[in-house]
Parts: structure tokens; sequence; C-alpha cells
């Protein structure tokens, strides 16, 4: 049983909250669920429809094979059962934006079952119960425009329906606002892993309902629950589900009673309201898609599937930390996306230095980029050249301080280090004799501190290197040139 929430959370410590989400994710196939109509995004209004997505009478819906092995990818990945046989729906309810007056969807007999996903919060990790991942295509989009009831204008934009997407419901296992977050999160990088779906939140390639009640702590009896909407982003996932907590243990510490209903997040007044009642599955008057054939998947299609998973986001943590001796947190946030764990493997192997390519990865360059707001796959510094940087640093040719100068020309030019090095002239001074010919120059300039070290103010040796790190222009190896002035001042 879980444990219940503290005050700390912001849940008072009797009472528990319970919460499950349903996530929709639109899967990256060129063409729609059940007709060859285009799914680009930011296409004209109205351009990327036929017939069948607009759902105009006689014509027949041709499910997109496409579609169904992504499905099974992502189920696959989730630990789910495919079933052999699977149903699609007709899901009937009205809205303007769903031409067909009905959405085909899987309700009795799901593409998949039974899976589940692994999340970590403040280091305790614990499996989260998938209940089952089933497909559908989505509707279309409603624009409004204008405030005053007067001069507000509706409009519809049909390019997204018919688009296919997937429902990953969750158990209700979720015990935390921070939980539900790093569910979400978790799942998100496995779609993008697996390359099923980009998942962009502001295109509506990612969305997501919760399922949310509350329950004294303790109990087995699950509470009267609220479906919450219009979670557009992770911030506002996190927020939403607070809030709807904090509002059921006030209304049932109030003698009130929680309402089965459907409430939208809005995030301006940072709170949920009441939209509908919650609907049951009869309401949607659910009965077989008399246009699609049951779906019927053989063992071999599995097994193609199967075989077309890559490495999944856990397994490679573990493995970049036995094979390249990373930490667990460096790991973790190498593995946060498949490009960012590529290209630092394509380093690591390249240079030879696992830990500092890891190190460089993650401070400066993703500093960088997200400066420039690119991605990593964006990124005008190659692995290789990258590589060829952390070389001259672990070599000695280039200080610390002078690789970040470095880094940041080839990331402004695209150059290679070597050339960057040479054209501003920053290799690293090595030469013993050189930094001593520096160091006594110094001294002699400076009696007065010479004399206050050998006196034992030995802070003032710190003061000494930054002289002879001034007069090199940062290009003297610090630790010779410390060595060399305990030498000439002793």
């Amino acid at each position: 049983m879980a444990t219940a929430i503290s005050e700390k959370a912001g849940v008072k410590a009797e009472h528990e909250p319970v919460i499950g989400l349903e996530v929709h994710v639109q899967l990256l196939t060129q063409s729609k669920a059940f007709c060859s109509c285009s799914t680009r995004f930011g296409d004209p209004p109205n351009s990327n429809t036929c017939p069948v997505c607009l759902g105009l009478p006689g014509a027949l819906p041709v499910l997109n094979r496409e579609a169904v092995s992504m499905a099974m990818k992502a189920a696959m990945a989730l630990g789910c059962a495919i079933n052999s046989r699977s149903r699609f729906a007709r899901k009937n309810y009205f809205y303007p934006d769903l031409p067909k007056g009905y959405q085909i969807s899987q309700y009795e007999e799901p593409l998949a079952e039974r899976g589940w996903l692994e999340i970590e919060v403040n280091g305790a990790r614990r499996r989260i119960g998938i209940t089952r991942v089933h497909m559908e295509e989505d509707a279309g989009k409603s624009l409004h425009e204008g405030f005053a009831d007067s001069d507000t204008k509706s409009y519809i934009d049909l390019n997204r329906s018919g688009v296919p997407l997937i429902e990953i419901v969750s158990e209700p296992d979720l015990r935390s606002p921070e939980e539900a977050y790093d569910y979400l999160t978790r799942l998100r990088t496995l779609m993008l892993y697996l390359g099923v779906s980009d998942c962009n939140m502001e295109e509506g390639s990612l969305r997501c309902d919760a399922n949310v009640s509350v329950r004294p702590a303790d109990s087995p009896d699950f509470g009267v629950k609220t479906e919450v909407k219009n979670l557009n982003s992770f911030k506002f996932l996190q927020r939403a589900l607070a809030y709807e907590i904090e509002r059921q243990i006030r209304v049932l510490e109030h003698g009130g009673a929680i309402e089965q209903e459907t409430r939208l997040w809005d995030s301006r007044e940072q709170k949920t309201f009441g939209m509908r009642s919650k609907e049951f599955a009869h309401d949607y008057r659910y009965f077989p898609e008399p246009d699609l054939a049951p779906l019927e998947v053989s063992e071999a299609w599995k097994e193609e599937v199967r075989r077309s998973l890559p490495e999944l986001p856990e397994s490679r943590r573990h493995r970049l930390m036995a094979q390249y001796a990373l930490p667990a947190y460096d790991a973790t946030q190498l593995t946060s996306s498949r490009e960012l764990a590529d290209f630092f493997e394509a380093t690591a192997k390249t240079s030879g230095e696992s830990k500092l390519a890891a190190n460089w990865i993650l401070s400066e360059l993703l500093y960088l980029l997200g400066e420039a707001g690119r991605a990593i796959s964006e990124s005008p510094v190659s692995p290789s050249h990258l590589a060829e940087l952390i070389r001259l640093i672990s070599g000695g040719t280039l200080s610390g301080k002078m690789g970040k100068e470095v880094l940041a020309q080839m990331f402004r030019s695209g150059q290679p280090a070597s050339a960057v090095t040479a054209e501003r002239g920053l290799e690293q001074i090595t030469d013993q004799e050189k930094i001593a010919a520096v160091v006594r120059e110094i001294i002699a300039a400076h009696p007065q501190q010479a004399e206050q070290y050998r006196k034992g103010k030995t802070a003032t040796l710190g003061w000494f290197v930054g002289q002879v790190m001034k007069a090199t222009r940062g290009q003297a190896n610090p630790q010779a040139a410390q060595e060399t002035l305990k030498k000439e001042l002793g």
C-alpha cells in the first residue's frame, strides 16, 4: 500500500491522492489512420481532407498498416501483451470538429493490455501499471476568435481529423503530482526513442487527461474521481493535479461530496473548473465498426516489430554506467533523448575520454545549444570535432579555460578545434623553460610580494599564479606554473 503524502508535499497526511493518466500520442505516420491524406502539421486549414476523413456518405475506411506497427512497438516497449485479435468500434458523440458524428476507436477488444512503466521520485523506484494501449483516430480542431460574445467567431480545421493516435491508459497507481510528472516525462522519452511520435505538446502530438480522487490514508477503497482536461504542458499537469487534490480535500473536510465530472485547467486562473458531468462508457453507445474487419496480428508480424525495437532508455542508462564508468546522474541525463545518447557515445568512442565527453556535453555544449535555441541534432559542433577538442585538453595542449573559449568559437564557426586553436594561438604552454622565464620576470618585478611569500604568507602563491596566467594570456599550464613558482621563490 502506498504511503500517504506528507504535509510537506502540500497534501494533508490523512488523505491520499489516487491518480491515473490517459495519454494520447499522435503516431508519426505520413498518412492518416484510415485514408491516404497527409498528416503534415501547419498546412492550410482543411487542405488535408478527403471523403473518408470528412465522413461523407459511401466513403469506406482502410486501416493504415504502419500505424498498427507503430502502436505495437509502443505497446511492446511498455511491456504490454499484444492481442492477436482486436477490434475497432464506433464511439458516438457530437462535437463540431467530429465530422462523422462518431470516432473510430477501440473499446472492448484493444490492441494491447497489461503493461508497466517504471518511475523514480525522491530516490524511490516503482512500477506504474498500464491498463491498455488502444488505437483510435483524432478529431479535428476548433479555432475561436474574439472575446466579446457578439464578436466571437469559431472555425473548424479538419486537417487533424483521422490522424492516428494511441491512447495509453495507466492504472490508478500514481500517488502525487510529482509521480505523474515523472511518469509523463518517462513516457514521452520512451515514445521519442521508439520514433513513433514527435511528442510535440504545442502541436497536440502529446495530450494528457488525468483522473484524480482522494481517499482516507490506508483506505482500500477509491474515492469519487474527476477527470481534468486541457493539460497541454508538463508544468500545467503538475499544477492542475496539486490544485485539484487540494480542492477535493477542502470539499470533503467541509462535509461536501465530490461530483464525478470533467473539469478543465485554467492556466491563467491557476485552477480547475467544472465543464460537464463525467460521461460513462454507455453514454458513447459503443458498437463494433461495421466497415472494418477485426484486426488480426500474426506472430510473424509481432516478431517483425519486436526486432525493430531500439535499445530502450532504461537499459541504455545501465549500459552507459557499466561501459563508460559514468555516474548514475550523468547516464540519466545523457539518455534523456536518443539523439543526446548517440552524440555522447560517438564522442566518447572517438576521444577515448568518456567522463570528459559527458562533462563537456552536459555542461558547455548543452549550454550553448540552449542559448541558441537548438536541439542536439542541430549542433554545429559534431561529435568528432568535440572529441578532437577533448583530446587537446586531456593531452595538455589546451587548458579547460581555453577549451571553453575554443568550443564557443567552434560553435559559431563550425571549424574543428585544431583550426580554431592554431588561428588564435591558444596552445597551452607546457615548456618548463618558457614558464620559468616568465616566472623569473614576474618575481623580479614584484619583490615585495616575493618577500611576503618567503616570510610565510603562502596565500601570495595564488596571486603569483594569476600573474603568470595573465602574462601568458592564460596559456601557461597552471600546475606547471605553480610548481615553477614554488621552486623559484623557495
